[in-house]
């Protein structure tokens, strides 16, 4: 059988790892893989082009919750008394009802400019903590939501065990998180059958006070965990880090690699309080700080050490993760804004005289986003997964601006929608500000949030 032509796409300015590139010809072939770059005729796409980006964190039933946890309770309110709330809420949710809301949630993230979602997935069963029928209903919700919506999917089923470092009990409402090993293993399992082109499977231990140390390295250390990306939740709250030098007698960075094997496969989510060793020390291994700037302000965690991490030549990425904003505009805008406020300097995250920081910030996540995300994406290159975002060349935004302005603009010149159309593996999801599937997936949505709102 005859090899079939690509198809021939043109840029006027396409972003590639080295920058913008003039008159681009982007081939793409029958995988919805990029055969390569080069110039001739073809479709004109628009006059500024990007990779897609990837969201290395989300839970995607938190969603629906959004706006549900900002009126003041009894006492100082934080991420532990926040979680009552989302506790409550994930006990309303089925199968039904998670596809119905990550159908949404991704939708929303494709016109945003997410191309791929980490989703860090812990809802697995009934609320009593007794599986389904079928133990993986919950992660082929998520599945089929990915597959309706178009993104691609990076499922993180996530090794949920104990209610704290020392050891105790999932408490009820958190007994439907929970595995013993050999179940999340078989998970596992069942679950590798559903990898393809926009679906990638890999591990998530959900924190160390939730993971024992000997199941951790169990897992580990098991085929069925395959070569796929690891990630964790670490250092988010202060009370994790005084629980965990309480217990372990080691901060929980410092404790990590200690016992187990960080590198580029590993995605340490938040990583919020660290010290200067730790920081130093995550930034050699190679692994992905993966950092998810509105919920951390949202839930009041604290701020990551971006400076000192950038100088030290550490990778991230971004996550929307409780998804109080779907944007990987924001989360960049914060992600310097709230360094400014700190320091109380400017353009933080450009740690050289002359250098963009939207461009500095742009640039790195796409980079750890794809390895976080196990998957060729974020570059656009030979081989890698056709996404392309086409931004509106006629928003006043993006008015008189050149090559030099054009990334800081997108980030710091207002909150109009920019991104105009979406490719996620050769095929447009996008068109014109409009998702190919929008009307049907947001009826469904809001027939399922006014369900839930009545139990």
């Amino acid at each position: 059988m005859a090899d079939t032509i690509p198809t021939r796409y043109v840029a006027d300015r396409l972003w590639t790892a080295h920058g913008w590139t003039r008159d681009a010809g982007v081939l793409v072939d029958d995988r919805g893989r990029l055969a390569g770059l080069a110039p001739g005729e073809g479709e004109r796409l628009g006059r500024w082009v990007l990779p897609g980006m990837p969201n290395l964190h989300s839970h995607a039933f938190q969603r629906a919750m959004a706006g549900l946890a900002e009126r003041k309770g009894k006492s100082d309110d934080s991420f532990w008394t926040w979680r009552e709330t989302m506790y409550a809420f994930a006990a309303t949710i089925g199968p039904e009802e998670l596809q119905a809301i990550a159908a949404q949630l991704y939708v929303e993230m494709l016109k945003a400019g997410y191309t791929q979602v980490c989703e860090f997935h812990y809802l697995h069963h009934q609320p009593d903590g007794t599986p389904y029928a079928q133990p993986e209903a919950m992660s082929l919700a998520l599945i089929e939501a990915a597959r309706e919506a178009g993104i691609g999917l990076t499922l993180l089923p996530v090794l949920y065990m104990a209610g704290g470092f020392d050891g105790r009990p999932l408490a009820a409402r958190q007994r439907r998180f929970g595995h013993d090993v050999p179940s999340y293993l078989r998970l596992l399992e069942v679950l590798r059958a559903h990898e393809g082109e926009r679906m990638r499977l890999g591990v998530a231990l959900h924190s160390l006070r939730a993971v024992p140390e000997p199941a951790m390295r169990l897992v580990l250390a098991d085929a069925a965990a395959g070569q796929g990306p690891i990630h964790i939740h670490i250092a988010e709250q202060i009370g994790e880090v005084q629980d965990c030098l309480a217990t372990r007698g080691a901060r929980p960075v410092e404790w990590l690699f200690e016992h187990a094997e960080v590198d580029a496969r590993w995605t340490l989510v938040h990583a919020t309080h660290l010290s200067a060793h730790e920081t130093s020390r995550l930034a050699r291994s190679g692994a992905v700080a993966g950092l998810c700037p509105s919920t951390e302000a949202n839930l009041g965690d604290g701020l990551f050490p971006l400076a000192d991490y950038l100088d030290a030549h550490g990778v991230l990425g971004i996550g929307s993760d409780s998804h109080i904003s779907v944007s990987p505009v924001e989360e960049l805008r914060w992600l310097e804004y709230g360094q400014r406020l700190s320091t109380r300097h400017r353009n933080i995250a450009a740690r050289r005289q002359g250098d963009s920081v939207g461009e500095t910030l742009w640039a790195a996540t796409l980079r750890g986003g794809a390895i976080a995300s196990g998957t060729p994406v974020g570059e656009l290159r030979a081989g890698a997964r056709a996404d392309l975002l086409v931004l509106d060349e006629q928003s006043p935004l993006l008015a008189a601006r050149d090559e030099a302005s054009v990334i800081d603009s997108l980030l710091f010149a207002g909150n109009a929608p920019v991104v105009r159309d979406v490719m996620v593996g050769g095929e447009w999801v996008v068109r014109d500000f409009t998702h190919r599937d929008e009307q049907r997936i947001a009826a469904r949505y809001r027939s399922t949030v006014e369900r839930l709102a009545q139990c």
